[in-house]
């Protein structure tokens, strides 16, 4: 049996297989609990004991309370839960450090990101600063006028406006409405403006470049939320196409592109001002913020010496002869024979600048100094004078004149079946001989006739300064062929463009002396007055005497025994040649079709102006005394009567053509 203990002692027998439970006694089965005074069980065990949590105002789990079990029959009471742990904390000393080890590791992020932006970096994120802030504006220059030697406006500045949007600022159910109202004002079509009121990313995009201020004035008042105008110029040329290829053309950004607009941009275009100033994030400027205003500079007026009214016959004209003889292409040269100046420079066809834009880029370009031919028989001229300066022979020399020759492995033929005729010198240059002129050419051989070519200009560019001014083709005497050492003496084998061949004839009418042709009479300085153009280069080319026995023959040549019979003007004396050479074309490889010309000047004894008329690819007729003739003689009876110059009143010296006579 197991010892009891009193009461007051701590612990208590342990029964065999029973645990030991701190503060409880075990009683060996079947014996009786203790009582307390009234005769009753003790609830709580000896005194001084605390009983289990269990026991505490309650009955053992599982068992209901004021109940209890006798005897043997009772189960063993349940064991206790397992004692909660309790969690210890850590030193708050520790808590504290790492705490404040981790606020001054970020806290030193912190400071060096605002030492990299307010110490090292601080300029560069000023400037962009700014950037975003100060906005410039451009404040465009007028461009400069381009005026005729009278003071007719051909190229001017008219004052536009620009139409621009800004689609953020445009609803999405308001875009339909604002493109409807800037199509039909502007005439441009709808779909093209919805797709840049579409980009809402876009604060900015151009609808129209220049419009009239009346029609921008209209669009404003309507008050359209995101539309807005701008002060802006427009080139404008009152006489549509009138010196279309000569003028040139500017581009959307004022800048010339093509023809005197490009040649003298940077004199035309002036200096465009800035106006800078601080603006908030609508665009609007921030009151009491710097603005620094540079104010543009004009541009400069240049002075052609074309005349406006010669210039509008030459076109017409040439315009109308093309379209008659179904030709290619034409162009028209009149120059002063005295100074050199060109009159009128025309083209067929001419180019409307009001629609460049839909004109082929071949037809922009200005054929009379870029288009390049073979003279033919108006390149006659030089070989005279070259056989009368070396002395070989006199007008009044005669030649045997067949209507073929052989010339090394070509036979070469006169432009008509004649049989044997004596013409003087005088009459081969008159009847346009191929057969005569070269018969005149042996006489001073092929270095000297390539010397005069040279001093007449070819193989050289006239020097105008006009965009695509080319020099032609003159080959070195030392590489001529045989066939090419006759054909060269009438034009076949050499190349020219107009402005040189009418430079030819300006030379003779100026008693021998070349001025090199000008187009720009005179500019404007800073101060708007008009400064001269520096004199034109004057080469003394052949002596004037040759150049009088040249003008008489040249005169032949417009009798009524001559080719160019048809150039000639009732009261006044007119000299001039022919020419119809054969024309190489890449399109065919080789020779096809032909270059019809006719050039002279009047009055022949006192000559005031130069005109050349060239056709090319004729399909109606191909002889220059047929089909260029009568476009000279339009022309220079106009350009006489337009510059008030009377008929001298004398008359030729007859000119002996055949012998015999």
């Amino acid at each position: 049996p197991a010892a009891t203990r009193g009461p007051g002692e701590r612990g208590a027998a342990r029964g065999p297989g029973a645990p030991a439970t701190a503060g409880t006694t075990r009683r060996p089965p079947g014996a009786e609990r203790p009582r307390g005074p009234s005769g009753s069980p003790r609830a709580g065990g000896p005194p001084g004991v605390a009983r289990p949590f269990w026991r505490r105002g309650a009955g053992p789990p599982g068992e209901r309370a004021g109940t209890g079990r006798r005897g043997g029959g009772g189960r063993p009471p349940r064991p206790p839960a397992r004692p909660v742990a309790v969690l210890r904390l850590g030193n708050p000393r520790r808590r504290i450090g790492i705490g404040l080890m981790a606020m001054t590791f970020v806290l030193s992020i912190f400071a060096g990101r605002l030492i990299q932006l307010q110490g090292l970096d601080s300029k560069v994120y000023t400037a962009e600063a700014a950037k975003q802030r100060v906005q410039g504006e451009k404040l465009p220059a007028r461009r400069g006028s381009i005026t005729d030697v009278n003071g007719h406006e051909l190229a001017l500045t008219l004052e536009a406006r620009e139409i621009f949007v800004d689609p953020a600022e445009i609803a999405a159910d308001k875009r339909d409405q604002v493109a409807t109202i800037l199509a039909r004002e502007l005439n441009t079509a709808k779909e093209t403006i919805l797709t840049k009121l579409a980009d809402g990313t876009s604060r900015y995009e151009q609808i129209a470049a220049a419009v009239d201020p009346a029609v921008a004035q209209r669009i404003m008042a309507r008050d359209l939320k995101g539309v807005g105008s701008k002060h802006r110029y427009r080139r404008d040329y009152p006489g549509g196409d009138l010196a279309g290829t000569l003028l040139g053309f500017v581009g959307t950004d004022g800048t010339g592109l093509a023809g005197l607009e490009s040649t003298y941009d940077r004199l035309l275009a002036g200096r465009d001002g800035q106006q800078i100033m601080e603006t908030g994030r609508n665009g609007q400027r921030i009151p009491m913020t710097r603005s620094v205003v540079q104010a543009p500079v004009e541009g400069r007026d240049v002075r052609l010496t074309i005349h406006r009214d010669v210039q509008w016959a030459a076109q017409e004209a040439i315009a109308e002869q093309v379209k008659a003889t179904g030709a290619r292409t034409g162009s028209v040269i009149v120059m002063n024979a005295r100074s050199g100046q060109v009159v009128a420079m025309a083209n067929a066809p001419e180019l409307d600048l009001g629609n460049w834009t839909a004109t082929s880029e071949e037809n922009r370009v200005n054929r009379s100094v870029t288009d390049v031919f073979e003279p033919g028989s108006t390149n006659k001229v030089i070989t005279a004078a070259a056989a009368l300066e070396s002395g070989a022979v006199r007008p009044e020399t005669l030649f045997t004149v067949p209507d073929q020759i052989r010339c090394a492995d070509r036979v070469l033929k006169d432009s008509h079946p004649h049989p044997v005729e004596r013409l003087t010198f005088s009459g081969v240059v008159a009847t346009s001989s191929n057969v005569g002129t070269i018969l005149a050419t042996q006489r001073i051989g092929d270095e000297k006739l390539h010397s005069m070519l040279q001093r007449f200009g070819f193989g050289a560019r006239p020097g105008t300064g006009l965009p695509g001014e080319e020099a032609g083709l003159l080959p070195d005497w030392k590489d001529w062929s045989g066939s090419q050492r006759c054909t060269i003496s009438y034009g076949q084998g050499v190349s020219v463009t107009a402005l040189q061949t009418a430079s030819v004839y300006q030379t003779i009418a100026n008693g021998g002396t070349r001025i090199a042709p000008q187009v720009v009479a005179s500019t404007t300085d800073a101060g708007g007055a008009f400064v001269a153009s520096p004199p034109a280069k004057r080469t003394r080319v052949i002596s004037e005497r040759t150049a009088r026995e040249v003008s008489a023959m040249l005169e032949a040549a417009v009798s009524e025994s001559g080719t160019g019979n048809l150039a000639a003007i009732d009261g006044y004396r007119v000299a001039g040649k022919t020419g119809t050479a054969m024309r190489y074309d890449t399109r065919c490889q080789g020779y096809c079709g032909y270059t019809s010309t006719f050039v002279g000047f009047a009055p022949a004894d006192k000559p005031e102006l130069v005109v050349l008329a060239v056709l090319q690819d004729p399909q109606e007729g191909y002889y220059g005394g047929e089909i260029a003739a009568p476009v000279f003689k339009k022309v220079m009876t106009f350009a006489l009567k337009s510059g008030k110059i009377p008929p001298t009143g004398t008359r030729p010296s007859p000119v002996r053509i055949r012998a015999g006579e």
